[in-house]
Formats: structure tokens, C-alpha cells, sequence
């Protein structure tokens, strides 16, 4: 069992918390992630490491109330504690050697982009960050990233903070004015990704994505994680989740991601109406 040693409540759908999980906060680096299940009867969900304290053996998640497993989660709080928590898994990103580099993270993705931020700055590299939000309400991890970045953008869709616009109009201004990277990393949506990659490969700086497509075991053994990259059948949770992003077939990663989207509302929407009947 794994104790909840802090909760905080980003925006009104995306919590942050700290779990006492010393073994894994030993080894974690940026760019990993765990599986934990809230329960002995829970599913198995990974969620990317948003950062670690060694000294107090606790690993940082961050997540989106999306499914029935979140929305338990969610429902715990400060002094509870959740069934299992296992990691670090994945490939760590490489940010060694970086001199300059631009971070582009998108909606609750930005979770998974601030701690590689934070370490390219450690590490003496520049870093430009661009985040991207659909509206004011739902900005997350802003002092951060200024925190850690150069340069810093804030996009929203609506204009409600920050500058109007996706993540793509900075880069491409950028881009247009002759700014060169060592690399661009960039972390949301799926189809936030596509485009930025779009945006990148005609100038030949190396983009990377990070992807979190539908993963059961994180070990390479289920096959529910695969993806193709440059022609080749790839599994996420053993060859990534980074991958180069002008390799990456995003319309099939696309099509994979909604094949359970009809499912997961309805578990939603079956647990939220459990809690509420519990609180009655």
C-alpha cells in the first residue's frame, strides 16, 4: 500500500499528487512513468512521473479526472492510500548535451513537460517553453516552467489568457525568423504533437514526442501499447513512451486511442453515480 502524502487541486479536472513510494523516487528520471491500480479490484493505469523529493521518498503524479479509475483517484485524499504503485518504467529522455531546446507541452501534458524542462535548465541547457490551453480555467504548472525556461509562452484557444492561438503560432514565428534548435520536445494531445512535428520537419530539427497510447502491463508483453514508428511496429512502454516524431504514424495512433472511448464514458459516468448515491 502507498500512502498520499500530498494533494493539490490544479484546475477543476487536473489533480496533482505526492505518493510515498521511496524506491521509485531513488531511480526515476524525467520522462518515465508509473502503473497503480487504487484498489485491489482496480484496473491498471500508467500516469506519467511529474517529479520526485528523495529525501522524502515521494513520486509526484499528475492527473486528468477522464475515467472511472481517475475519478477513484481523485476521490482519495491527503493520509489515504492506493494499491499499488510501480516504477519507474519507460525510457528516460535524453536531455544530456542539449544546449538549446524548445518544450511544447498542451493541456494536462504539460505535466510530463515541466519536470524535462526543469532538468534541461539543471543541466545549463536554454530552454524556450510553450504551453498551450484550451482557456484561463484550466492553466496549469505557469510559475514552473517561467521558473525553468528563457522564453516563456502561454497560448489559449479562446484568448482568455496569455496570447490567442495554438502552440504551433510562436513556434512557427520562430521558426520563420531563423531560430534554430538542438532539439524540440513536445508533449499533449495527440494531435497538438502531429502538427508541431509538421511544423518542425521542413527546418530538420528533431522533434520528440512522448506517447501514451492504451498500456496494460508497461513490461512489452500485452501488445496494447503499440505504435508504428518509421515503418516499424514499436511498443511504448519499453521503446519509449519517446519517440522521434517525423517517424510517428499519428492517424493510427489517432484511431487506436478512441477505440475505447464509448467504454470509458460509460465506467465514468457509472462511477461518479456510485459516489453520489454513497454521499446521499
Amino acid at each position: 500500500m502507498y500512502r498520499i502524502a500530498k494533494k493539490r487541486i490544479l484546475n477543476p479536472t487536473v489533480t496533482e499528487m505526492e505518493i510515498e513510494a521511496p524506491l521509485v523516487a531513488r531511480k526515476a528520471q524525467p520522462g518515465q512513468f508509473i502503473i497503480l491500480r487504487v484498489d485491489a479490484d482496480g484496473e491498471r493505469i500508467p500516469l506519467t512521473i511529474a517529479g520526485q523529493d528523495v529525501d522524502a521518498g515521494t513520486v509526484k503524479i499528475i492527473f486528468q479526472v477522464v475515467g472511472a479509475t481517475t475519478e477513484k483517484l481523485n476521490h482519495k485524499n491527503e493520509g489515504d492510500f492506493i494499491q499499488d504503485f510501480v516504477g519507474p518504467l519507460g525510457t528516460p529522455t535524453h536531455v544530456e548535451g542539449l544546449k538549446k531546446v524548445c518544450v511544447v507541452g498542451g493541456g494536462v501534458g504539460c505535466a510530463i513537460a515541466m519536470p524535462i524542462a526543469q532538468k534541461l535548465h539543471e543541466l545549463g541547457c536554454e530552454v524556450t517553453s510553450i504551453v498551450g490551453f484550451r482557456n484561463k480555467d484550466l492553466v496549469i504548472l505557469e510559475d514552473e516552467f517561467k521558473a525553468c525556461s528563457s522564453r516563456f509562452f502561454m497560448m489559449t484557444d479562446d484568448g482568455s489568457y496569455g496570447e490567442q492561438g495554438n502552440v504551433c503560432v510562436p513556434l512557427n514565428k520562430m521558426l520563420e525568423a531563423g531560430e534554430t534548435f538542438d532539439q524540440v520536445i513536445t508533449i499533449g494531445p495527440l494531435i497538438m504533437m502531429k502538427f508541431v512535428c509538421l511544423a518542425t520537419k521542413p527546418y530538420d530539427i528533431k522533434t520528440i514526442v512522448s506517447m501514451n497510447p492504451i498500456m496494460v502491463d508497461g513490461t512489452g508483453m500485452c501488445g496494447g501499447c503499440r505504435l508504428t514508428v518509421g515503418g516499424e511496429t514499436k511498443f511504448a512502454c519499453v521503446d519509449g513512451p519517446d519517440f522521434d516524431g517525423h517517424l510517428v504514424d499519428f492517424d493510427e495512433a489517432m484511431s487506436r486511442s478512441r477505440a475505447y472511448a464509448a467504454f470509458e464514458r460509460h465506467q465514468h459516468e457509472e462511477t461518479c453515480n456510485l459516489f453520489k448515491k454513497e454521499v446521499q
